[in-house]
């Protein structure tokens, strides 16, 4: 029997959701849209030493401003396996059930080592000349556990009260071995692998037990998550097994890495040349705020289109994705076992694009705030315009008044080294005659704008169209002089053009 495809991401509530899960997130949800499957949102909290006030909130904001809201999970609906949140799930006894199987049949078993214990045993195997002391086959049988005790020593201890946690019997020597949809199949020694705390000392499980007991119960089908899980798969194949669910468990998928620019790293939520964060996020355990690639500017759909292709591609060198066109073509089979350098430059070209794909009226829209805070009015139309004119040249919406406010702004200078290169003793004559030749223009489009022009060339003499271009913009570059001419009016250019003659006369 076929299962129907139910993934989930399931965060930790110990931050804002940067742009490595966003990916994991989005990945689940345009595998469970190309099969029409379902997509869970989970909470897995069950450290709440780590919680942080405000995190669950923005997880659940960011996914819903990125376009890939789960249809089951927390802030997202109920379905038949409420609740979703671990901390709440632990109240209805869930994972000791399964804990208390595995101590059960042999494959678990209680420790009771106080802090102080552990790192007396680290020091040893240090000083054992050990690279990565862990609680493992051998170290277990010199500490306080239910391996080393007496079954009325264990007996006492529990009546008592002493703290313990519970462990996975992790087998000494075993060739472990599982299949990864993405990177095939994975052998690891079991030597290699720790006795995993499955439940702590408070009661509350660990992600070990936690995430498997949760994917069996949801009736989870692929596991997919960052390749930083890799290392911790094969305790939790021991899990599956030791339960009698390994033909039960998910097919597992690890994500590559998103690299920094300089591929020598993971991507760092310290990273200063740009955004890690969908939206700003503060950490109220931090002073600096992060800022978001919302509020940097960027749309959503060029956002996740930019995820998508970290570590993935189509096959083809189409690059340009809606999320709906996502949804058709995604697959695992093209997902990459390297890690995957992000390019911030590439980023803003892809913000560009779907710039380019707004309508003039949408762009004047999202423009008209920041002339608002500058109190400037104009009507739409001329709005409009101006966003047809200069949405060639721009990457970001707040980028209109950066690369054209001297469109709404007399001059207050004049670009130097133009002035310096190309203004002489004969200028103010030559362009004074302009002024007049364009005072009793009757038609001013564009147009008609250009071929006046080209034939002032001719009867009055040659014109330097930059200089033109400084005289009533102030700036030696810009969107095409006669459609500009034609926005400013006849009126506001003629204007522009006698301040100018007169101030550098």
């Amino acid at each position: 029997m076929i299962k129907r495809v139910r993934v989930r991401f399931a965060p930790s509530p110990t931050g804002g959701l940067h742009m490595g899960g966003v990916r994991t997130a989005l990945f689940n949800y345009l595998f469970a849209k190309k099969h029409g499957g379902d997509f869970i949102l989970r909470i897995e909290d069950t450290d709440q030493t780590r919680f942080v006030e405000g995190a669950e909130e923005y997880i659940i904001n960011a996914l819903k401003w990125c376009g890939i809201a789960p249809n089951e999970g927390v802030g997202f609906g109920d379905g038949p396996h409420k609740p979703y949140r671990q901390s709440e799930r632990k109240e209805l006894g869930i994972y000791k059930t399964y804990a208390d199987k595995l101590i059960g049949s042999g494959h678990a078993y209680y420790a009771f080592d106080t802090s102080q214990e552990l790192d007396e045993m680290r020091k040893r195997m240090e000083a054992a000349k050990v690279v990565a002391p862990q609680y493992n086959a051998i170290t277990r049988q010199n500490m306080r556990n239910s391996l080393t005790l007496s079954e009325d020593e264990v007996k006492k201890l529990l009546e008592n009260g002493t703290p313990y946690v519970v462990r996975l019997k992790v087998p000494r020597n075993e060739e472990i071995r599982f299949q990864d949809i993405i990177r095939g199949w994975v052998t690891v020694n079991s030597s290699q692998v720790d006795d995993k705390v499955l439940l702590k000392s408070d009661g509350m499980p660990t992600y070990h037990l936690a995430h498997i007991v949760d994917d069996i119960e949801m009736q989870i089908s692929h596991a997919v998550r960052g390749e930083e899980w890799l290392p911790s798969a094969p305790a939790h194949i021991l899990i599956y097994r030791y339960l009698g669910l390994e033909n039960e468990m998910p097919l597992l998928a690890h994500l590559p890495l998103i690299l920094n620019p300089d591929g020598n790293g993971k991507i760092s939520k310290r990273e200063a040349r740009f955004p890690v964060f969908p939206l700003s996020w503060k950490d109220p355990r931090e002073e600096t705020p992060y800022i978001g690639y919302k509020e940097s500017g960027y749309y959503p759909e060029a956002f996740v289109n930019i995820l998508a292709l970290l570590g993935w591609n189509p096959g083809t060198n189409e690059e340009l994705f809606s999320v709906e066109e996502l949804g058709k073509i995604f697959d695992f089979d093209r997902v990459h076992k390297s890690g995957a350098k992000f390019d911030p430059e590439k980023a803003k070209w892809f913000n560009q694009q779907y710039l380019r794909k707004k309508s003039d009226a949408e762009l004047a829209e999202a423009f008209k705030p920041v002339l608002k805070e500058k109190g400037i009015v104009r009507d739409d139309k001329f709005i409009e315009e101006f966003c047809k004119l200069l949405k060639e040249k721009v990457q970001f919406t707040h980028e209109f008044w950066e690369q054209g406010k001297y469109v709404f702004e007399m001059p207050a200078h004049y670009d130097e080294k133009v002035i310096t290169k190309k203004w002489n003793e004969t200028s103010k004559d030559l362009y004074t005659k302009l002024l007049t030749r364009l005072e009793n223009l009757s038609n001013w489009d564009a147009i008609i704008l250009h071929d006046d022009f080209a034939l002032a060339q001719t009867e009055i003499g040659k014109l330097d169209m930059q200089l033109v271009r400084v005289l009533i913009t102030g700036v030696a570059g810009g969107p095409q002089l006669f459609d500009l001419l034609a926005l400013l009016g006849k009126e506001e250019s003629l204007t522009r053009l006698r301040t100018a003659l007169s101030k550098l006369s």
